[in-house]
């Protein structure tokens, strides 16, 4: 039995739970409306409905679909929550990445439902082997899957596409409320100032580092390892969900190894134990890098950008970055 084996034995009992959690947060009153003729907003996920709340302000109520500190990717959907998509003025949601919010907006949400994915500009893939395993159980029994190869839907930790989705949110509210259009614009221009100084932010910090290649539990950020010229390298791929095998983590700690990599890099709602049995092997460190799909009690800050500045902090020590 190969030390990898072993590895995969001490690991399988922890399961890369980033996918697991499946209960929703309605908040009171969504799909009713507000005093004052607030907006009601649905957001399928925290990064869109930071963005909502940022670019509407005071002009809007939002609720979110997912629950806070829970992952996203298999969210299902209560009767109540498939009401607030129906009763709701705007339905912000990203096509693809939760299947049961896309259900949703198909039976519910008309022409009230509002896809970032045009504006977010999707243009990575990533490998989903979860689902190729799913398939080759059912349909080649006895054979390993490799993966099919998926669209990246993590856009938002390149903080230049939140903007865009920011700028888009604001056109799609006038067309709610064209009374207030012009706050909706300085809102989202208010917006893109801020992700921008944080794009800067990220620019100097991660323009020297070390080594720029980082080492991942799963594919979750490679927007972000695009605009900062960095490399990923994900232990699996873009399902949390799905364990490696001995080949790929031993392929993986080759790569640790050969390219002098510090650190080994899991979120806060995945189990460590890929990560530590990587690290273990290599004489690597291991940190907390946040793909920011909602706020928790386990997050590093309580919004977006500070959550994005805690991965900045993680980067600088772990590649290391002076």
């Amino acid at each position: 039995m190969s030390r990898w084996t072993l590895a995969l034995i001490t690991v399988t009992g922890f399961t890369l739970a980033a996918c697991g959690s499946s209960s929703t947060d309605t908040a009171a009153g969504a799909g009713e409306s507000a005093d004052g003729g607030v907006l009601t907003v649905v957001a399928s996920f925290y990064p869109l409905q930071y963005a909502a709340e940022q670019v509407g302000g005071d002009a809007v109520a939002v609720t979110n679909l997912t629950k806070p500190g829970a992952e996203p990717h298999d969210l299902e959907l209560k009767p109540q929550d498939v009401a607030s998509v129906a009763d709701a003025d705007l339905v912000v949601y990203l096509s693809g990445f939760q299947p049961a919010v896309d259900e949703a907006v198909a039976s519910e949400g008309g022409d009230r439902a509002f896809d970032v994915a045009p504006a977010a500009r999707l243009d990575l893939t990533g490998v989903d082997e979860e689902h190729a395993e799913e398939e080759g159980d059912e349909e080649h029994a006895g054979e390993e899957a490799a993966g099919e190869e998926v669209t990246d839907p993590h856009f938002w930790l390149d903080p230049t596409r939140l903007a865009d989705v920011g700028d888009a949110l604001a056109e799609k509210l006038a067309a709610a409320d064209p009374e207030r259009a012009d706050t909706f614009t300085a809102n989202a221009a208010a917006f893109r100032q801020d992700l921008e100084a944080l794009d800067t932010e990220l620019a100097a910090g991660l323009g020297s580092c070390a080594s720029n290649d980082i080492v991942t539990s799963h594919q979750a950020f490679g927007y972000l390892a695009q605009r900062y010229g960095m490399t990923q390298v994900g232990i699996t791929g873009l399902s949390p969900e799905a364990e490696p095998d001995a080949a790929t983590m031993a392929e993986v700690a080759d790569f640790v190894i050969e390219n002098k990599v510090a650190t080994i890099y899991y979120e806060t709602l995945v189990s460590p134990a890929v990560a530590e049995t990587v690290a273990a092997e290599t004489g690597a460190k291991t940190a907390v890098l946040d793909p920011i799909e909602g706020i928790g009690d386990e997050s590093a800050a309580q919004d977006y950008l500070g959550v994005m500045r805690a991965n900045l902090a993680a980067l600088k020590a772990g590649q290391p970055c002076p």
